[in-house]
């Protein structure tokens, strides 16, 4: 079950209960009855590895490839004219 952050609106005090997900969010202390709310906790998260960028995907680097070998190579200006 997880646990939600509580903030206590007289006092300010943060304390953690362990609630079920289907449980709706409680607003009153349940030792004290005093007004509560929930706080929205930030969750975690680390992209590590690769996938993860544009540059990473394969349909980019075939991309980038086949633009790369359909552009001709001119030493000169003047060969590119024809």
């Amino acid at each position: 079950m997880p646990v939600y952050v509580y903030k206590n609106l007289q006092t300010g005090e943060l304390f953690e209960l362990q609630q079920s997900i289907s449980e709706s969010a409680l607003t009153a202390h349940p030792e004290t009855g005093a007004p509560i709310k929930r706080v929205v906790q930030p969750v975690g998260i680390a992209f590590k590895g690769s996938g993860f960028y544009a540059t990473d995907s394969r349909s980019y680097n075939s991309e980038a490839k086949s633009e790369s070998a359909a552009a001709p190579a001119c030493a000169s200006p003047s060969c590119c004219q024809n």
